[in-house]
Parts: structure tokens; C-alpha cells; sequence
């Protein structure tokens, strides 16, 4: 872990982003279940995710499957106020308590909407420098590897494996960092 994703793991505490009853277990290095058949990731997977994506200040960062707002409110800490996050979630309750536990946060250069039903991703707003997803896919989606910068950045688990895109002269690099469970990308 580097130390930037240290620092923002420092200040953005998890349990800030979990269900009240499940606070106590904030320092739980495990998944934490959020509801909707969603989870908290557990911390050290998502310090891997953070490491490999590699978030600079000052960048404009996607943030798939925003659940509770933690990893959002992690990226807008990592790309600070020069930065910009947009966090979406297919899931309407969970993109409003998600946007309710950020803005408590006080991450202003951050924020999570309700993903638009059938579209991967966010076409619209983008390119994107770095594009996070906290959801498994059967095959790396060309829609969000079409969003990034030349030269952006995808960290996303394909088919339980957790993968590096790195968008090098318009062709996708990818590298595999090892096994991971996730709740699979609709």
C-alpha cells in the first residue's frame, strides 16, 4: 500500500459508511454486508483496488457501484479538491444513503447518483482519468474501457480476478493481481 491510499484510509474511517448496527465491526478486515445484497469491502482489498489505480490529484475519477460512499469518499480524498469523483450505484437506496454518508464526510469534490438503468458507467460525463468498479464482470466491458483518458486508468475484478487496464496508444493493457470475490456488474 502506498502511502497516499494509507493517508486516505487514515482519513476517511470506515465506519462512517457502514449500517449503525454495524459499526463495532468497522476494523473488521472483511466484507461488511450494507443491504440490498451489497457489501462494504473489506479494507485491504480495497487499499489493493486504490494501489493499482493509482488516483493523482487533481484527476477526474469514476467510482462503479458506489455502495455506501466509502470508496468514493476515499477517491476524492486521493484526487483532492482539484479533483473530481462521480460515484454511481444501480441501487436507489443505497446511491441516496451513499450521498448522505459522503456529504457527512465532507467530501465536496465528490459525489454518487443513481446509475442510469442499462448504461455502464457514466458516457456521458466522461473520459475518465481513472474509472474504479466494485462489482464483478464475466468479460472486461469495452464500454467503460471506451471512457477513460489516453492513458487512464481501470482497476475491476473479471471473472474473479482482480484486473489492471491501463489505456496505452488506444489498446488495453491488462494485468491480473490476484482472486476476489465480488457481487457480479448488472
Amino acid at each position: 500500500m502506498d502511502d497516499a491510499v494509507r493517508a486516505a484510509l487514515a482519513a476517511v474511517p470506515r465506519a462512517g459508511f457502514l449500517p449503525r448496527t454495524e459499526r463495532w465491526r468497522a476494523d473488521f478486515d472483511g466484507p461488511i454486508p450494507i443491504g440490498h445484497g451489497q457489501t462494504n469491502s473489506q479494507p485491504r482489498t480495497v487499499a489493493t483496488m486504490l494501489t493499482l489505480l493509482d488516483v493523482r490529484p487533481g484527476q477526474r475519477v469514476l467510482d462503479v457501484g458506489s455502495g455506501s460512499g466509502w470508496t468514493t469518499a476515499l477517491l476524492g480524498h486521493l484526487v483532492g479538491p482539484a479533483g473530481t469523483v462521480l460515484g454511481v450505484e444501480l441501487e436507489p437506496e443505497l446511491a441516496a444513503w451513499g450521498a448522505e454518508n459522503l456529504s457527512r464526510a465532507g467530501a465536496p469534490h465528490a459525489s454518487i447518483r443513481v446509475a442510469e438503468r442499462g448504461v455502464l458507467g457514466a458516457p456521458a460525463e466522461g473520459p475518465w482519468d481513472r474509472i474504479l468498479v466494485s462489482a464483478n464482470a464475466k468479460t472486461l466491458p469495452q464500454t467503460l474501457v471506451d471512457q477513460l483518458t489516453p492513458e487512464g486508468v481501470m482497476v475491476i475484478p473479471v471473472r474473479g480476478r482482480m484486473t489492471r487496464v491501463v489505456l496505452e496508444a488506444g489498446a488495453a493493457r491488462t494485468t491480473q493481481h490476484g482472486p476476489y470475490l465480488f457481487v457480479p456488474l448488472r
